[in-house]
């Protein structure tokens, strides 16, 4: 089994540059198999473990991939299975696109329903609503979701509850449906607007992503197109927080500064200096300086829920009292119990996290109980005293390309050892 194992104290100095954005990725990819001709060329595709899964999938599907580095070639052209059921399709999360996508294209799908990490109950109920209201019908059986329609037909659909995962997956299928579709209280994420400027350049009709209400014209089919993905939101926020905590200096290269806005505030309110370039951030901190602060996470452009396990490390040696209100996911705080075994003093309170600063956390034996948190506990053996082991690291090369070696070239003494 492979840990990362980290000896803490160095500080951060140098450039790091960010991979295309998962999020965007995980779905850009399901989207290119609605290409009826030409192939797909994609670029800054981010090398995860997430990506590789769901390769695997379109491949088994009946898709063509080559890859040339983090650029993708996609040839969907030939018929498709509607029926995407592999043990991968279980494992992540994302798959749930392929019900959105295939039922476009075919009208068809039944996909398993999929997994990811285990930060809260991730219902479908936005997702079907917007299903049936194109005209599909929607069972859910024995561990599927299976939608089916004559014809899919352009809706007014509002979504009870801002969900990322519904906003993109109803706007795959309305992108091949007959008339217009206007989905509203819709997620305005990076990445939501990411999947529509893809599905236009293959020819579609979509207005509106980045606000509060999408306007989806159908079109009959779709074509290859090339295109790159956006710059990970996540992981520029992630080495951000562990420059700040670390100390020292390091150029966040390859991002758009415009989506980082909500995380670089707060950092400027701890006492942490962001210095914005047209594609890139500068940051310096100095740990004795942090302040404590308040965050509430929510959608985009509010503080991101991916973002507040690592900030909670960054909390956890400011001076004074910090609140983190987690208003996205009713478990994300498992990591604090990781936390405390460094020496961390962490109150939890259902959604509220109270933290009182310490002035130094201790290495210890820990493990990542999920994607985020994984990041959250290298940044904390990145800063503690001594050896930090960390295990369950799967979770974290489900998001994160290159995270040891992108460290490593900070500065920062980590390795992976095999046991």
């Amino acid at each position: 089994m492979e840990k990362l194992i980290i000896n803490g104290g160095a500080k951060l100095h140098g450039e790091v540059e960010i991979s295309g954005a998962k999020n965007a990725a995980v779905a850009i990819l399901p989207a290119a198999i609605m290409v009826g001709e030409g192939t797909s060329i994609i670029e800054n595709i981010p090398d995860i473990d997430d990506v590789h899964c769901l390769e695997r999938i379109i491949e088994a599907i009946g898709g063509k991939i080559e890859k040339n580095g983090t650029t993708y070639s996609l040839d969907c052209t030939g018929e498709l299975k509607v029926i995407a059921d592999t043990e991968d399709v279980r494992k992540m999360r994302a798959s749930y696109y392929l019900v959105g996508a295939l039922l476009g294209r075919y009208k068809s799908a039944k996909v398993e329903l999929p997994g990811g990490c285990a930060i809260g109950v991730r219902p479908m109920d936005q997702h079907i609503k917007g299903f049936e209201a194109l005209g599909a019908k929607v069972t859910m059986d024995h561990g599927s979701i299976s939608a089916k329609a004559e014809k899919l037909i352009g809706a007014n659909i509002f979504f009870d509850v801002v969900s990322v995962g519904a906003t993109i997956n109803v706007m795959l299928a309305a992108t091949l449906a007959e008339g217009q579709t206007v989905l509203e209280n819709v997620a305005r994420e990076p990445h939501v607007v990411d999947v529509a400027n893809f599905l236009n350049t293959m020819g579609a009709d979509i207005k509106g992503a980045g606000t509060d209400v999408i306007r989806i014209n159908g079109v009959e089919k779709l074509h290859g197109c090339t295109y790159s993905v956006i710059p990970d939101q996540i992981e520029a926020g992630t080495y951000m927080i562990a420059t700040a905590a670390c100390g020292g200096r390091v150029t966040i290269k390859n991002i758009i500064p415009k989506h980082m806005e909500s995380i670089s505030a707060k950092l400027e309110e701890m006492g942490v200096l962001v210095e914005e370039l047209d594609d890139s951030l500068i940051i310096t901190s100095d740990p004795e300086k942090l302040i404590a602060c308040n965050i509430k996470t929510s959608p985009y452009p509010g503080f991101p829920t991916d973002v507040q396990q690592p900030m909670s490390v960054l909390m956890s040696i400011a001076k004074g009292r910090s609140i983190i209100n987690e208003s996205i996911w009713e478990s994300r705080f498992k990591h604090m119990d990781e936390l405390k075994k460094m020496g961390a003093s962490v109150l939890v309170e259902g959604r509220t996290a109270i933290i009182e600063g310490v002035s130094k956390l201790s290495g210890a034996n820990v493990r990542a109980t999920d994607l985020r948190a994984g990041a959250a506990m290298v940044i904390a053996g990145l800063i503690a005293d001594g050896k930090t082991e960390i295990s369950d690291i799967e979770h974290i090369y489900r998001g994160y390309p290159d995270i040891e070696k992108k460290f490593k070239a900070l500065g920062a003494d980590i390795h992976v050892e095999n046991n």
